[in-house]
Formats: structure tokens, C-alpha cells, sequence
């Protein structure tokens, strides 16, 4: 967990002077964008991207698989498949042979930086990826090791992570291989997206302990059965943690993507904490996104919701409840949850979370510092963290370069008046224009004091 010298902007986080009373407009998912844009990339076929996610992730994304020869066209949508009133932005996909030599800049992508290695593998000729220094210090050896099982050539300097180089052949033999996935579940997800076109396809077995993030993998099957992959999944009646993706050609898909749920958390948790109402349009009914689970989370907190077709509507009471909750599943919430708990009115505690350390940065480290500074009472856990509520103050809240800890500042910003938080703009790594998503939504209930240096 380091800070960064280079940002040293402090954004007065608003604080509420009543209940927020409002409706916003999430951008779409990065999780379904950066999935779609692959298995687009891998299909027979053109396909479309509706209502994309525009973010740093993403773009790295696009730009990534463009270096390798795929062509991704950006487009106004006058279809109503785009946006709600019939317009908006999508992207065609036009799939080709995959080449080197390529450079793949994957910023601090864990989704860029996973799910790509085994796409440079199809490709014809090297392809060298590299990212920010955060990127070095998150583990790939998953995704490398496999490749390497699989018949990949791949130059890391035995590091197990960032920079390295994939030595496409124009193919993969592919076939069973073991991986430990237990710091990530990505390493399963980059593997099973590839798998289609590899040789003998992949089955993907699990050797470690308990898998983080497991709706993630859903998410990454569904999309392959919609793309036209036969997938064998332990829930299916296959065998406990092992994945099979037979060899087939992908379908081009027309593919609308979901609002990123897990990016609603702090607007939601807005409403909880002031104790007032947020809608967020277009929240699916049936979804595999982690972010469903905030529904159940922050209900059990303290609030209420309801599903229309409208979107989903959250309402607090103005008191917030303590929680005991196992977050491995939806672990990338933890950082608003944490910020909620840390306003109730009674201790949380929220486990399962270990793998957290190895995200942008170690998050669990991070939220106990930036809160204690706040005058908060928080521990750190073998598998996550303690939270007992403590009066609060202003201060500085750094983010070590890290989205999710920005967006759980301006939680607490809603309740502490002082909060100062350095470096939002790394919230356009998932969420573009947060500040004034967040700024809209408060309306005239927002009182932001003076920014200090």
C-alpha cells in the first residue's frame, strides 16, 4: 500500500444537509464491457456493444485488442437498443487475425492485465504488456502458469507478474490444466474467455482454497453460453471447482450492457446515510453483477428497497445498523460497506475479504488507516476488517489510486463536514464524472466547504 506524490488535488467531499431526493443514471458495467469487448474480439463474426462503458479500464481495453488487429468502431446508436430515449453511444466489433508485435499498456486493469494474456496467445507474434507500477505488484502467476500448461510461450523473468510477453504462434493446443485461483478469480474468467478457440478448448481445475468473487465466474459463463460456447460448470452437476469450455466458433453478439450495480454503492448508500431515496434506472432483474448483492446489504443496514420499472429505488430511515457479513463473494463493495459501517450505530464485522490486499491496492489496509485518521475505530482481521462506530472529523482521506476508496470517502464526506479526499479523478477508472454524478444527485443538500491545500 503506497501513496502517490504525483496527486496531491483534494476534493472537498460534499457534506448532506438533508435527505437526498433523486435519481441516478449509473454508467454501464466494465466487468460486462471488458468481457463483451473480448469475446467479441475472439468471434466468427461483427458484433455490438450498446451503452458501453467509457472509463480508463475500458479504453484500455479497446485499445489493447485494437494493437492486436481487432477494429473496434465507436458510433452514435440511433437504435433503441442504446440508450433509454433511443440514442447513444455503441461499438462495433469487427474480430480479425489476431498479430504482433504489440504493446498492451493495461494501466492498473486487473481485468486487462488477466484477460488478455491468453488472447496474446492466439495472436501471431509477441506481444508485451506493461502498465502502471501498482500493475507489477498484482499477481498473475495464475494466467501465466496455466498459459505456459497450455503451450504458451511467455517471457516474465520468472516474476509471476507484470511486465512480461506472450509469444503468440497464431494458436493454443489448450486442454485440462490445474490453477490456484484463490487471490483472484479472474485467472478462471481469462482462461474460460480464451478457451472457445483454443484447440482442444480448456477445462480449468481449481486446486486452492475457497474461490473469492465467484458471480464474477457466472457472469463470464453466461456470456460465453450467450456467445454460443458450451461451458461444463460445478453448478451444472459437474464436478466441484472445474470449468470446461469446449472448442467452437463465437457468435457476433448485439450485446446491451447492464449498468455497473457495484458502482450504484455509493449513491445508494447515499440515500442511507441522509436517510433519503435514490433510483437507479435500469437495474436488471435477474443478473449475475456482484452489485445485486447491495439490495440485500444495505437493507439489512438499515434501508428498503424496490424494484419497478423505474429501476431499483432504495429509501433510508435515517439510522443506519451495524453488520456481520461474509463479503467473499462481492468483496469489491467492501470499500462503501466499510464506509457506511464506519456512520452506524453499531459494530460490523466483514470477513471473507483477504483477497482484498492484492486489489489496487491492499484495500483492507487502507480503509482501517484512512478511516482511523477520521478519528474511526477500525481493525484489521486475519480475513477482513472490524468496524466500530466512533465519532467522526474532517480530514484528508488519501486513495493510493484506487476508485473504490475515493467513492467510499464521499460516503462518509455525506455525514463528516471536512472531508477532503485526494486524488478522486481516479474514480474515471470505472465511474467517469463522478463528482458531478455526485454533485447531481446531492442538489441543493449538498454544503461543500472551502478546499484546503
Amino acid at each position: 500500500m503506497t501513496q502517490s506524490p504525483a496527486h496531491t488535488d483534494l476534493w472537498p467531499a460534499p457534506t448532506a444537509t438533508g435527505a437526498v431526493d433523486a435519481t441516478v443514471t449509473v454508467p454501464g458495467s466494465k466487468s460486462v464491457t471488458n468481457r463483451g469487448l473480448v469475446l467479441a474480439a475472439l468471434a466468427a463474426e461483427p458484433g455490438w456493444l450498446r451503452r458501453p462503458l467509457r472509463s480508463r479500464d475500458t479504453l484500455l481495453m479497446a485499445e489493447a485488442l485494437r494493437a492486436m488487429g481487432v477494429g473496434i468502431e465507436e458510433t452514435v446508436s440511433s437504435s433503441s437498443e442504446g440508450t433509454p430515449d433511443g440514442t447513444g453511444e455503441a461499438w462495433r466489433v469487427i474480430p480479425a487475425q489476431l498479430h504482433g508485435p504489440a504493446t498492451v499498456d493495461v494501466g492498473n486493469a486487473g481485468t486487462v492485465m488477466r484477460f488478455l494474456p491468453p488472447v496474446a496467445a492466439l495472436s501471431d507474434g509477441p506481444v508485451r504488456f506493461d502498465g502502471d507500477p501498482r500493475s507489477y505488484e498484482r499477481p498473475l502467476h495464475g494466467v501465466i502458469d496455466a498459459l505456459r500448461a497450455l503451450g504458451a510461450r511467455i517471457d516474465d523473468n520468472d516474476r509471476g507478474a507484470l511486465p512480461l510477453t506472450v509469444h503468440g504462434a497464431g494458436a493454443l493446443e489448450g486442454g485440462p490444466v490445474e490453477i490456484d485461483a484463490s487471490s483472484s478469480s479472474q485467472f478462471v474468467s481469462a482462461l474460460l474467455l480464451s478457451g472457445a478457440r483454443f484447440n482442444q478448448g480448456v477445462e480449468v481445475r481449481h486446486v486452492g482454497s475457497a474461490l473469492p468473487s465467484l458471480p464474477h465466474i457466472r457472469m463470464t459463463v453466461d456470456m460465453l453460453r450467450a456467445a454460443g460456447a458450451q461451458v461444463d460448470t460445478p453448478e451444472a452437476g459437474g464436478e466441484p471447482d472445474v470449468w470446461r469450455v469446449s472448442p467452437s466458433a463465437l457468435l457476433g453478439r448485439d450485446l446491451v450492457v447492464e449498468p455497473d450495480l457495484s458502482n450504484a454503492a455509493p449513491f445508494l448508500a447515499a440515500a442511507l446515510v441522509t436517510g433519503g431515496r435514490v433510483t437507479i434506472p435500469d437495474w436488471p432483474e435477474h443478473t449475475t453483477q456482484p452489485g445485486d448483492a447491495l439490495r440485500e446489504i444495505f437493507t439489512a443496514m438499515g434501508g428498503s428497497c424496490e424494484l419497478t420499472d423505474a429501476g431499483l429505488t432504495f429509501t433510508g430511515t435515517g439510522r443506519i445498523t451495524g453488520l456481520d457479513a461474509d463479503l467473499h463473494e462481492v468483496g469489491e463493495l467492501t470499500p462503501v460497506i466499510a464506509a457506511v459501517a464506519a456512520l452506524a450505530d453499531s459494530e460490523s464485522e466483514l470477513r471473507g475479504i483477504a483477497h482484498l490486499r492484492l486489489h489496487e491496492t491492499d484495500r483492507l489496509a487502507a480503509l482501517a488507516k484512512e478511516i482511523n485518521e477520521l478519528g474511526g475505530d477500525v481493525t484489521e482481521t486475519a480475513d477482513g476488517l472490524r468496524i466500530r462506530p466512533r465519532p467522526l472529523h474532517g480530514g484528508v482521506f488519501h486513495t493510493y489510486e484506487d476508485h473504490r476508496l475515493a467513492t467510499a470517502a464521499a460516503v462518509l464526506g455525506l455525514a463528516v463536514p471536512g472531508v477532503r479526499v485526494e486524488n478522486v479523478a481516479t474514480t474515471a477508472k470505472t465511474l467517469p464524472d463522478f463528482p458531478e454524478l455526485w454533485h447531481g444527485m446531492l442538489g441543493s443538500v449538498a454544503e461543500t466547504a472551502a478546499p484546503r491545500a
